[in-house]
């Protein structure tokens, strides 16, 4: 009988397959049997572990979030015991712009389920409903700067929230075309941080803060 640590191993090798996919060719004309050939595997244990099309690109997208959430936290621990709202928040931002290989795989793959989002019908109305976790949290820490007397009082928390969140998701598509590079993108992102942190002293950070190389 396969232990429970199997079948998490091959679920993860299946849905690499589906990454590896989405980075080369977008995920339009993907199949099970191509997902199966990439994995090395048949499309019956393909059928087994994600059942259709749709739920094995859904499945697999969760576990690309759940990595790319993991690896945010481990970077964000890395700033120390009590780094304060704003290095909080540029933490979060900046995982959203590819300024290391394993960020730009990880938004290629974003970028291929965001075509398939909008043209897939049982796929668009997940995306639609999906609670809006990253604003909830970026809006908690302006509150938390406001607080701490490093935002003015009558700043909207999460109208700077939602903006801020799209301005990073604006820049990751220049920094992925080499339109913009990422030093650029992240001076941009501490400009806008600066605008909403108007009292907090801003220490000397790296440009980019990249990690080593590694798939999404």
């Amino acid at each position: 009988m396969a232990r429970p640590a199997d079948h998490e191993q091959r679920r993860r090798q299946i849905a690499e397959a589906v990454w590896r996919l989405a980075a080369r060719h977008g995920l339009e004309s993907v199949t099970l049997r191509q997902v199966a050939t990439e994995a090395g595997v048949s499309m019956r244990l393909v059928q087994y572990y994600f059942g259709s099309r749709s739920g094995l690109l859904l499945s697999a997208l969760e576990l690309l979030n759940a990595d790319a959430e993991r690896i945010g936290q481990q970077r964000i621990a890395a700033l120390g015991a009590d780094p304060g709202p704003r290095a909080l928040l540029r933490g979060v931002l900046l995982e959203l712009l590819p300024l290391d290989e394993q960020r730009r795989l990880r938004h290629v793959v974003y970028a291929a389920y965001f075509v398939r989002f909008l043209t897939d019908p049982d796929l668009t109305g997940v995306a639609a409903a999906a609670p809006p976790a990253l604003e909830e949290l970026a809006a908690a820490l302006i509150d938390e700067g406001k607080r701490r007397g490093d935002v003015a009082p009558v700043v909207d928390s999460r109208a700077e929230a939602e903006l801020l969140l799209a301005a990073a998701s604006g820049l990751q598509g220049g920094v992925l075309l080499t339109q913009l590079s990422p030093e650029r993108a992240v001076a941009l992102i501490d400009h806008q941080l600066d605008r909403v942190f108007t009292g907090e002293e801003k220490p000397a950070r790296p440009a980019t803060e990249a990690s080593p190389d590694r798939s999404p």
